[in-house]
């Protein structure tokens, strides 16, 4: 049985970091191939992006793999697959301070695939850079707190991955 995805606008949550990066480079993280590669994904999973396409109604393309065991096991027994292709299409490009996209969520077994908004806001600070990120609710509670705990998992991967450079969360 299929279970109907939202029709109607959706709760949405944000996560906030500051980082001690400049604004172009924290740009870069979330708009080029080796930015991305560099730390997209909940932690447990890699990123091979095979396309990106910059602009309004262009598209970044992007295999995702479940790597760490627990996330192999908890695919396996969700009954979804290791590797997916994923979808982004960017709705707004306002660089180096906004960029908007939706994701298709067709992963969900027994949910009617649908849209998933998500803008990214970056702000140059006297000391770096402030990134703001809003996210769609999903369909349930279940997998809205699946979501929100994914969003936070890639967070650490950017956390460590600038933390690693110098350039990491200074509040």
């Amino acid at each position: 049985m299929m279970t109907t995805a939202p029709t109607t606008a959706r709760a949405q949550f944000s996560i906030q970091r500051t980082y001690a990066a400049a604004i172009d480079e924290a740009w870069a993280l979330w708009t080029t191939k080796s930015g991305i590669e560099s730390w997209w994904g909940p932690e447990g999973f890699d990123v091979t992006v095979t396309s990106v396409d910059l602009r309004p109604g262009g598209e970044l393309v992007y295999l995702m793999t479940a790597v760490a065991p627990e996330q192999v096991a908890f695919m396996k027994r969700a009954g979804m697959p290791l590797t997916s292709e994923c979808k982004v299409t960017y709705t707004e490009v306002s660089t180096p301070n906004r960029l908007a996209y939706k994701t298709l969520a067709d992963f969900v077994p027994g949910v009617t695939p649908y849209e998933v908004a998500t803008v990214v806001e970056l702000k140059a600070t006297a000391d770096g850079v402030k990134l703001t990120i809003t996210f769609d609710a999903m369909h349930d509670d279940v997998w809205t707190e699946r979501a929100r705990a994914g969003h936070e998992s890639q967070m650490r991967k950017l956390d460590a991955f600038l933390a690693a450079q110098g350039k990491g969360v200074h509040s």
